[in-house]
């Protein structure tokens, strides 16, 4: 296979970012080192030094710089060419004089420097230690966890596929078939056993229907609410999902400590520190907003 060349840089866009193919690169030559200010690229009488192409790629998403930096460094720099090309050609025709364009400059201008303020704002305004364990004692059940295990019956529709030479069921039959297996387990039959022999998810099924340790938000909503009111050893009624119907079967269940918790912590509490604080800012500011072109917003129904 070979392999994808990076994208045209577009005129006005942001610096071009390499396309990563899956297939085998060549071995990844080093960057040689030189001195910051010596010029690598030249394009007319556009010089660019050694530490301006680092800035440049520091500009970019985190998932591009160690390829521009690396395999695809020359690709990198002939989209850069080609842009730093566009750019002169377009001065050439006094585009950057045209008022559209002025104006575009001056909004991304505000754009990128509000981006670095936020950006300066939000390790500012980081929370502490007291904020992050206040916060993780006032939502405790967000961070609660269930080992579960469950057993599937799927029904036609499902999202689960069917298994080879098995009837795909109605939804009453579905039911009627989980409701019977229900009886069974309350009737003294091993669960586990039970989910080997009948449940229509093979991954979780070959298991005995464990599912490990299940957070909030890592199931399906129904599936969620049913296994986190359940109390160890309990066994769900009939529970539909779009995989079809369950029977879920909680073996424990306890909250992440707070160590556990703080990456989640950090980024929960995160970004409203920060709102607080563009808030605070827009709040002291000199802004007017021109009542009949921009009229009240009007409530959602």
């Amino acid at each position: 296979m070979a392999q994808t060349p990076p994208p045209a840089p577009q005129p006005g866009g942001q610096p071009p970012q390499p396309t990563v193919s899956l297939s085998a690169a060549p071995p990844e030559k080093p960057t040689p080192a030189v001195p910051p200010d010596k010029v690598i690229i030249t394009v007319g009488d556009r010089k660019i030094t050694a530490a301006e192409f680092d800035r440049i790629v520091d500009s970019m998403p985190e998932q591009y710089k160690a390829a521009a930096r690396g395999p695809n460094r020359t690709q990198f720099a002939g989209n850069l060419v080609q842009m730093l090309v566009l750019a002169q050609e377009g001065r050439r025709q006094k585009l950057d004089q045209t008022p559209g364009f002025k104006t575009l400059i001056e909004f991304q201008t505000e754009n990128m420097l509000a981006t670095a303020t936020a950006a300066g704002l939000n390790k500012s305004n980081a929370p502490d230690e007291a904020q992050l364990r206040k916060y993780y004692d006032e939502h405790k059940g967000d961070f609660e966890q269930v080992k579960a295990s469950h057993i599937l019956v799927r029904f036609q529709g499902s999202q689960a596929p069917v298994k080879p030479g098995q009837k795909d069921l109605t939804e009453a039959e579905a039911l009627a078939k989980v409701q019977a297996l229900r009886q069974r387990i309350e009737g003294g039959e091993d669960f586990a056993k039970v989910a080997k022999q009948e449940s229509d998810d093979a991954g979780s099924g070959a298991n005995g229907g464990d599912l490990g340790t299940l957070t909030h938000g890592q199931t399906v909503p129904a599936f969620e609410e049913a296994a986190f009111a359940l109390k160890p050893g309990e066994l769900s009624q009939p529970v539909k999902t779009p995989f079809g119907y369950h029977l879920i079967k909680v073996a424990s269940r306890d909250a992440r400590t707070f160590e556990a918790a703080r990456p989640d912590l950090e980024r929960q509490s995160g970004p409203p520190l920060l709102q607080k604080a563009i808030a605070d800012l827009v709040k002291k500011a000199s802004v007017t907003l021109d009542p009949e072109y921009f009229p009240p917003a009007t409530p959602a129904q």
